[in-house]
Order: C-alpha cells, then structure tokens, then sequence
C-alpha cells in the first residue's frame, strides 16, 4: 500500500471567532493559511461571500496559496425554517433552489469543481407532521435541478440524522445513495461527515465503501466525537481505530481527493488543532503502509476478529513483551 496522496482543507469558522470577537473572512483565510499541511479551504454560501465586506475572497484565497475545494451550502434564518427543498411554500422551496444553483455557477465560474448540499432544514419534527412520499419527491427534485445545472460540478449530498429538525429527511449514508440513486446524474454523489455518520449509529468504513463500490464518494469531513451529537473533536481523539480504517478504505477505493477537518476549536487554539488534525492523519497513513497485505486479506477472508485486533494493535503499539 502506498501512501495517499489526500489534500487537506480546513473549517474557515474555526478561524473567526476570537476573544475579542468574530474575524474577518479575509484574515481568517490568512490565519489558515499558517497551518503546516493545510492548503485548502471550504467555503459556505451564501454565509461567507455576504460576510466579506468587500473582499474578494476567492482573490484572498489564491493570494495566500490556497485551493477553494468545495463550496457548503448553508439554508439559514426564517425563511428556511420549515423547510429548503421541502418547504411547505413553493416560493421557499424555489428560492433555495436558486441559492443553490448560484453556488454552482458561483463554482463553475471560478474552476471550484464541487457544491455540498447539506438540508439541514429538511425533515419533520413530529409524527403525522408530514407526508413522506411527498418531502421525499421534493427533495429528489431540487437536488436533480440543482446537479442539472452544470454537468462539470459535481454535487453531493451530506447525511445527518439530526439537528436541526429531530428528523432529518437524508438521516444516513444509505438515505444518500437512495437519494443518488432517484437523481440518476452522473455529477451527484455523496459526502461523508465522520460525526454525522456517528450519530446516526453507522460504520465509517463500511458506508464509506457502500459510496466507492458506487463511485459515488465525492467529499470526507473529518472529526470526530462520542457519537450523540455533531461534537466536531480533533480527528483520532475519541474514535480513532473507526478512523483508521476509514482512511484504509479510502485508500482501496481510490480516493485521492479533498479530506475536509470539520472541527469546532472553540477552547483551543485552531491553528494547533488544525496542525494536529494534519499531523494525526499522516501518522494513521504511516500505520496503513505497514499493514501487511496478504495477512489482513486472509484475516478479512476468514472474518476473524481476534486475529484482525492483535495485527493492528501490534502495528501500532508493538508486540507484547512476554
């Protein structure tokens, strides 16, 4: 195995919130760009370009060295209360629609080749709240409108159980691949945010290769937390053998592109904590080049735990002595 050749972005927000108060875009993308490894970021829309106050903050990022590997889309305030694609009012629901179109032009226009669509608002609160059937063709067709756009972006979508509504209509990674699958475009997939997929009681590793087995992985957001809710922890801290072989099979599925640290560093420093994400998955990627091959393929074929826990604790903490 050989070492993955993964690009590292980081949280923009993790940089704008200071003691002294929030930061401005431009000088948080320059505070990321301090980070040893980072050199990329991910941009919400409309939150950050509405916040640049004057700033071209596309020019920021290049003028600095880093690459705009995705843009996230964020339905916020009270229009979107009730709902993004699956608003009860057909004016909410096309002026998401047209947020979201205008983040893949906004993409497309500036070589940005991805748009992570996150319905947060979409879902239910309480039983009989909704016709399901009726949320789901919704939601089915904004997202077929909005990767209609243009062929060139690829769109995906990201699953959380939860928060805001109490039940998000896409809860996990099979709610996603259903959904790529009703869409039927090409350019639309998926994103995988380790904490989302925790709190809705899958396996990284096993929904992660579901999405590859469909070549249809297109973003990884890495963090970590105890699986109850969105805790956005240093990567490794809490949960890193789940980690491990996430990035194992990321590796066998081919993925080479963006690793995404979606953290919260609200009492630590972010750019120690974003060094740290950096540094804790390259020491996990030096862990993965010294597994022996054949001897997991034989442990996989036989399906035997013990045999797999010893292998990968010797890797990383040596043979026991005695």
């Amino acid at each position: 195995m050989a070492l993955a050749g993964y690009r590292f972005a980081t949280r923009l927000n993790s940089f704008r919130t200071r003691a002294a108060g929030r930061v401005r875009v431009a000088d948080a993308m320059r505070a990321v760009a301090t980070v040893p490894g980072i050199s990329a970021v991910e941009l919400n829309y409309p939150q950050h370009f509405a916040a640049a106050e004057g700033d071209d903050i596309v020019a920021v990022a290049a003028s600095v060295g880093l690459a705009i590997t995705a843009i996230n889309l964020r339905f916020d305030g009270p229009q979107f209360a009730l709902g993004a694609f699956t608003h009860p009012e057909a004016a909410a629901r096309e002026a998401a629609v047209r947020i979201a179109s205008e983040a893949v032009d906004l993409a497309a226009a500036n070589r940005i080749d991805h748009v992570i669509l996150w319905m947060g608002p979409d879902g239910f609160d309480y039983p009989f709240q909704a016709d399901y059937r009726v949320l789901w063709d919704m939601e089915i067709d904004g997202f077929r409108r909005v990767a209609g756009r243009n062929p060139d972006v690829r769109v995906s979508v990201e699953c959380k159980p939860s928060d805001p509504r109490r039940v998000s209509l896409i809860r996990s990674m099979s709610d996603s691949l259903l959904a790529v699958a009703d869409v039927g475009l090409q350019n639309f997939g998926v994103s995988l945010d380790l904490c989302h997929v925790l709190m809705a009681g899958e396996h990284p590793a096993a929904v992660a290769a579901m999405a590859i087995r469909r070549g249809k992985l297109f973003g990884v957001h890495l963090n970590d937390g105890y699986g109850l809710a969105d805790d956005g922890m240093m990567v490794g801290s809490v949960h890193p053998w789940h980690i491990l072989e996430l990035l194992l099979e990321m590796r066998r599925g081919g993925f080479t592109g963006t690793i995404y640290f979606d953290t919260f560093p609200d009492r630590v420093d972010p750019v120690a904590e974003a060094a740290t994400n950096v540094a804790t998955i390259r020491r996990f990627e030096r862990l993965l080049d010294r597994i022996p091959r054949e001897e997991l393929d034989r442990i996989r074929a036989a399906q035997d735990a013990v045999a797999a826990t010893e292998m990968i604790q010797t890797l990383a903490f040596g043979a026991e002595d005695g």
